[in-house]
């Protein structure tokens, strides 16, 4: 299939599926089974066992292997810390601090803790959202407005300092192409990856300044009760934040010694896997310390959190089969000669973040987006001579700005139910400052393109 235009069909029929049935996991499994049985020269019962053989041997390599672990072991450090009181402990602390007393300190709040929890966006922006409600309804701001900061910290911070299992999954994608610094290519994508900056960025702005536009002006507070403010256990802050803080140490110090004094030549997947371990093992040490929970219900609100994760890492390793099935099949040569030969540098950013983003809207998931479109995004940079990282993070910041704008993105779900806000109210409010977002991130792509 190698210079063949029928090594677009997989991703091809994935995107189609995805967009139509809405579903990430099985436009996924289409994608492999149709590539190992293109691979067999379309021989079903050949391609199905290869395809079946394909997604097990997922497992044959360690380093993916950690970040299926590391992804399943996170969905367990959240549900504890929740069903602890870990989470009620820290906003309790944070009120009793009494540091918030003007509007613009209420704004900052949620700003500010959404970029400092970024270990997992569903735990960021609950406890942002659960910290803020009050606070915006005390000082006369909208519940959308609230929803709005929320949702343009946790995810974007989550792609821009990755560790954290956003990162361990593109690492994970990223493997198989013989980088001999693939952590370096991880971080590299941090400076290119304009849209999650300026995502960021225009939220502080706008928690700082106050000012909004577009229908964010007219969006009136939202003073429904919400389910998640009802506090059943309170925990010392530190049950929460001890166990994140070591898990960033202690992810930076694997990183560090796995690459000889140099982080960006660490084993990524073995640092995040041990820091996981320790991390979860240091948060159940002090919930048995403290009695927060018994021993029966750590290990159930452990594989209440394990099986949370469950459809997730399925996109995981259906998502690494797939990437290793169209690199098989020459998928990203193809497109990448073909680019070379219709489309000027300049605008190969430019297109698949809009790939990114029509994809990620339409099927409301990033990571499903980043399986398809980054096995093509290398051998393009590869083919091409521009930047791994340049191209590599046009797909990521496509995939959150689609997964922003889209109202049946998990997180526009989640930060509107964080905040108290109306669903459809979160999605119109938003909109305007993710194009604005959007527009400012092709312009400066164009210009970077041209520099190349």
């Amino acid at each position: 299939m190698q210079d063949n235009p029928l090594s677009l069909l997989p991703p091809l029929v994935a995107i189609i599926i995805a967009v139509w049935r809405k579903n990430a996991l099985l436009a996924l499994f289409c994608g492999v089974l149709l590539s190992f049985v293109m691979g067999a020269n379309w021989q079903l019962i050949d391609g199905v066992k290869e395809g079946a053989w394909g997604i097990v041997n997922v497992f044959s390599s360690l380093g993916n292997t950690y970040i299926i672990v590391f992804s399943l072991l996170i969905g367990a450090l959240v549900t504890l810390m929740n069903q602890s009181g870990a989470v009620n402990g820290f906003i309790k602390h944070l009120s009793s601090l009494n540091l918030v007393k003007t509007q613009r300190q209420a704004s900052m709040l949620p700003t500010i803790i959404g970029t400092s929890i970024f270990t997992d966006t569903n735990l960021s922006m609950f406890t942002a959202g659960m910290a803020s409600q009050k606070l915006f309804d005390k000082h006369g701001m909208s519940r959308a407005k609230l929803a709005y900061l929320l949702d343009s910290t946790c995810a974007p911070i989550s792609i821009l300092f990755l560790i954290n299992g956003w990162g361990a999954y593109v690492l994970g994608l990223l493997d198989g192409y013989q980088f001999s610094d693939p952590v370096g290519i991880l971080i590299g994508t941090i400076s290119y990856n304009v849209y999650a900056i300026i995502a960021v960025a225009l939220a502080y702005y706008t928690a700082y300044s106050g000012k909004v536009f577009g229908p964010m002006k007219h969006a009136e507070s939202m003073l429904a009760p919400v389910t998640q403010q009802t506090i059943e256990k309170i925990a010392p802050a530190k049950v929460m934040w001890l166990p994140l803080i070591s898990l960033l140490v202690i992810t930076l110090s694997l990183l560090w010694i796995t690459g000889n004094g140099d982080i960006r030549r660490g084993s990524g997947s073995f640092s995040v896997f041990w820091a996981i371990v320790s991390s979860l093992s240091i948060l159940i040490f002090m919930i048995i310390i403290y009695k927060l929970l018994s021993f029966k219900e750590i290990a159930t609100g452990s594989i209440t959190g394990i099986k949370h994760m469950a459809p997730v890492v399925a996109i995981l390793v259906l998502s690494f089969a797939f990437g290793d099935a169209i690199k098989a099949l020459g998928t990203g040569v193809y497109v990448s000669q073909l680019l070379n030969v219709e489309v000027p540098l300049f605008l190969m950013a430019p297109i698949l973040f809009i790939a990114a983003a029509i994809m990620a809207f339409a099927t409301g998931t990033s990571w499903g987006t980043f399986a398809i479109l980054i096995p093509i995004a290398v051998p393009i940079a590869q083919q091409s001579g521009l930047p791994v990282e340049f191209l590599v993070a046009a797909v990521l910041g496509g995939g959150i700005f689609g997964d922003h704008a889209s109202p049946i993105s998990d997180t526009t779900v989640v930060a509107s139910m964080a905040s108290g806000c109306d669903h459809f109210e979160h999605v119109k409010t938003q909109l305007p400052y993710a194009l604005v977002g959007a527009v400012a991130t092709l312009v400066i792509y164009i210009i970077i393109g041209l520099s190349f």
